[in-house]
């Protein structure tokens, strides 16, 4: 292997006490110390996130979400940037890679919800592994980020087959 390309995560380095991130940080460590070539690619949380998280509370039509801050990003422009660093040379840390819009999970919840359907009441709740810490621009990417094209709006309608 000439080329480790890493997905990890925006934001993993200013939040502690998550077991997840933690878990990330030791992976980017071990692929920094590696002899091969490495790029490490952070990305923002993918579009269907919120719907995913709030689902894990969700038994009975009532689902508990964090308040975050996100600027989601859609996996397909993550696999074309993947795809992309793969075929190159090895970079080190990449930029970090996110959506083109700064979103509230709870509202990205409550519109992926309503689009396919589903009548969830959600709780904003920090709690668990989405607690305080993870307030404010802590999941944001820097200033120098790569932004890709898909809006959250764009992949939602995608996603229920409304195409405008």
């Amino acid at each position: 292997m000439r080329h480790h390309v890493l997905l990890s995560i925006v934001g993993i380095h200013r939040v502690e006490g998550n077991p997840h991130y933690a878990g990330k940080r030791e992976q980017e460590r071990l692929i920094a110390e590696s002899p091969v070539g490495w790029t490490i690619v952070p990305v923002t949380q993918f579009h269907d996130f919120a719907a995913m998280v709030a689902g894990w509370t969700e038994p009975d039509g009532v689902a508990t979400i964090a308040p975050l801050l996100v600027q989601p990003i859609d996996p397909d422009d993550v696999a074309a940037v993947l795809a992309e660093i793969a075929t190159g040379e090895p970079r080190g840390r990449h930029v970090d890679v996110a959506g083109p819009q700064t979103q509230d999970l709870v509202d990205m919840a409550r519109r992926t919800f309503a689009a396919r359907g589903r009548d969830i009441e959600l709780v904003p709740t920090w709690s668990g592994i989405f607690d305080e810490r993870m307030a404010g621009n802590v999941l944001l990417p820097g200033p120098d980020a790569r932004i890709a094209p898909t809006t959250f709006e764009d992949w939602l309608a995608r996603q229920t087959g409304e195409h405008g």
